[in-house]
């Protein structure tokens, strides 16, 4: 049946995710126009097609045992020399998003993997462009704020183009009220054969 390339990330909400995708574009990282502004609670991972329900039901279960809590980004950091990137720094959220990650990913679960580098939430804001480019990055956003409350945490596919697809979004319990429900897309197991993403064997 096939696979297919699925991320669960939390959202930078706007104005702030905007901005953010706007200044990695700046910087000329064209990766920003397939890859909504988040933080990372599942890199790209490959999954077979007739798994999606399973996976569905194991985020949606995170997330019901889940509640909201404050976001908080504050100045830049960076991977190099290890790997060429430049990020905002998650200031306040990262020990929330560190047990969200380790939940998406536990043991025996459908999504469960190893990481190849220790897991460290931030937002990307440029990615394998010129060191000129990736100074630039670090230095202009030094100075940069941003803060919310995350509601829940979203599950993206990869579609034939590269970019990443809304499919749907799981929220805590407590943010019914508080925060209206994003439209959901679809996962290739509910589309028809027609419009389902090309696979892999």
């Amino acid at each position: 049946m096939g696979t297919v390339t699925l991320g669960v990330s939390l959202a930078v909400p706007e104005p702030y995710g905007g901005l953010l995708q706007q200044r990695r574009l700046g910087f000329g990282d064209s990766a920003a126009v397939t890859i909504p502004t988040h933080v990372t609670l599942l890199p790209p991972t490959e999954v077979p097609v007739d798994e999606c329900p399973a996976v569905e039901e194991h985020l949606a279960a995170i997330a019901a045992a889940g509640r909201p809590f404050t976001m908080r980004l504050s100045g830049t950091g960076t991977f190099r020399p290890l790997t060429p990137v430049v990020f905002v720094r998650v200031a306040e959220g990262a020990a929330e998003c560190g047990l969200l990650q380790q939940r998406v990913r536990e043991p025996g679960g459908p999504l469960a993997r190893e990481l190849p580098f220790p897991y460290h939430p931030h937002v990307t804001v440029a990615q394998g462009v010129a060191e000129e480019a990736l100074d630039r990055a670090q230095r202009e956003l030094a100075g940069y704020q941003a803060g919310w409350t995350a509601y829940g945490f979203s599950l993206h596919a990869q579609d034939v183009t590269g970019r990443w697809r809304l499919c749907r979004e799981f929220r805590f319990p407590t943010a019914a009220a508080a925060a209206p429900a994003a439209r959901a897309g679809r996962l290739p197991h509910q589309q028809s054969a027609s419009r389902r993403p090309r696979t892999t064997a």
